[in-house]
């Protein structure tokens, strides 16, 4: 065998297990009922990032066989469920506000970073050309929304919550 072929992805066609452009598509028991599922799994991830229902066979007892283009379709309906799954948690983590100001528009960011042992998260603020003008780091539970954005930005870009005024 050549070096090439070594390094080749194993590609598996057989009625219940399809493997093929870093996915591996395997028809399973459906635990909720007599019927068939399928699941799709990104190469190295440990679960499944799609399981959904699977059509029986002609039989009515048996799972219909995967096929090329059953496969294609669910490699694009995995990869969407995976970018809207990351979609959703970069939104979860990193939100932004503009606030006009006297002295123009800031726009204030809050970046939550969801360490295990230490969450926070990176309040900032920048002017209309991107010119950083603060960053502090806030709790992870930090109200973020418009109104405690313009508050920081009136009290000077100091941390909240850390002197008498409110």
């Amino acid at each position: 065998m050549s070096e090439l072929e070594s390094d080749s992805p194993v590609i598996v066609n057989e009625a219940g297990l399809w493997s093929d452009k870093g996915w591996t598509a395997r028809v399973i028991k459906n635990q909720d009922d007599d019927g068939w599922a399928v699941e799709m799994i990104l190469d190295g991830q440990p679960e499944p990032a799609l399981v959904g229902p699977w059509t029986m066979g002609r039989d009515k007892k048996n799972p219909k066989p995967l096929d090329a283009f059953a496969f294609g379709t669910l490699v694009k309906t995995a990869s969407e469920v995976i970018r809207r799954h990351e979609q959703h948690q970069h939104a979860m983590l990193n939100k932004s506000v503009t606030v006009d100001t006297p002295d123009g528009r800031i726009t204030v960011t809050l970046e939550i970073v969801p360490d295990e042992d230490d969450p926070y998260a990176l309040l900032a603020a920048r002017d209309a050309d991107g010119e950083q003008l603060a960053q502090i780091r806030v709790g992870p539970e930090f109200k973020f929304n418009t109104a405690s954005a313009t508050a920081w930005i009136e009290d000077e870009f100091r941390k909240p919550g850390t002197d008498d005024r409110q």
